[in-house]
């Protein structure tokens, strides 16, 4: 989901000043959006697109904690969105009073991120859990043991991610540790699974996820959902976990940070992808499911072609932790990887 692209340019040509009129400026995770769709929208509202694209959350946040980014919009995940409006970040840019607003799914509503829906609208939402490349490995894949607790053919064929945001949440369902969890016992719990899993990972990083699990150099990797089924229907011997204990879950929401040159662009952009045959052209690109009212004959995805986005097991959405909980979490990832 999430390969670095660096001012990489979709219009007509470079742009010019980031506040010149008829641009608009994202920076969003990399290769989220259809190059298709975001064409379509610089033809029809005659602007200039510019695209830069982010690899993590956290990259995101820095970058908007540095202030004057010059962007439009971005797309930060549930949990770095609820840390966004409550250090004023990001904008009310009424997005509540919005065509967009009236084709969110019921259920992604006004939810615990965004309770008002007046800074964000949803444009993505999956998981994250274990993809295996099934030429190499062929065992079960309905309990999250045989990843953390792994015996051959899985032991020193593991790869994890970089960071620990949903590794560390996986770890957690596994054990029936609470997300969030303020417990230092608890998180020990969470460090020991990890550390004895250590002597079977082969790496810990979120880059080159479809070639490393492609070439065998793992039989198993920490991924998301879309991404693997992307592969998958391309060709790769790829498979997707789907753990009785769970998956990890996340919802990419339109924002727009604060000082957005181009505020009024911003807003067009997000009706436009909100729009029904936008928001269905988008979910067929991106291969993650939408939050948004859909053209469903024209849904490429669908639940007998793609499972990995209709998890029948239990989803817990990555939750915004109190300082005390993230730094229990960051000493976890600090000591597993010295």
């Amino acid at each position: 989901m999430k390969k670095l692209i660096t001012a990489s340019v979709i219009a007509l040509c470079a742009a010019t000043a980031a506040n010149a009129a008829g641009q608009l400026n994202l920076y969003v995770w990399s290769e989220s959006f259809s190059p298709e769709l975001i064409e379509k929208f610089a033809k029809e509202y005659d602007v200039k697109v510019n695209v830069d694209g982010y690899t993590s959350n956290e990259d995101l946040l820095t970058k908007l904690q540095a202030g004057s980014s010059g962007y439009d919009i971005s797309t930060p995940s549930q949990h770095f969105l609820r840390i966004m409006i409550d250090e004023g970040l990001i904008q009310d840019y009424g997005a509540n009073t919005l065509k967009a607003y009236e084709l969110i799914d019921p259920r992604w509503k006004n939810q615990w991120w965004d309770e008002t829906q007046a800074y964000s609208i949803p444009v993505a939402y999956g998981t994250a859990g274990f993809a295996v490349n099934t030429n190499e490995y062929t065992g079960p894949l309905d309990s999250l043991s045989y990843f953390f607790e792994p015996e051959a053919p899985l032991a020193g064929k593991i790869a994890m991610l970089s960071y620990p945001d949903e590794v560390v949440g996986a770890a957690q369902l596994y054990l029936g540790v609470p997300f969030c969890s303020e417990n230092a016992d608890e998180m020990k719990k969470v460090y020991d699974l990890l550390a004895a899993q250590k002597p079977s990972v082969a790496a810990y990083s979120s880059d080159n996820i479809a070639s490393r699990l492609a070439s065998g150099e793992v039989a198993a990797h920490f991924w998301w959902d879309g991404e693997e089924l992307k592969a998958r229907v391309n060709g790769a011997p790829f498979a997707y976990a789907l753990p009785k204990e769970g998956l990890v879950g996340w919802i990419d929401s339109m924002v727009i940070p604060n000082g957005a040159p181009n505020r009024e662009n911003a807003i067009k952009f997000i009706e436009f992808m909100s729009e029904p045959e936008n928001a269905t052209e988008q979910m067929n690109f991106y291969a993650h499911s939408s939050p948004m009212t859909l053209v469903a004959d024209k849904v490429v995805y669908t639940k007998e072609k793609a499972p990995e986005l209709y998890p029948e097991v239990p989803v817990e959405f990555s939750r915004t932790c109190s300082p005390a909980a993230q730094d229990l979490v960051n000493r976890v990832w600090t000591q597993l990887l010295q």
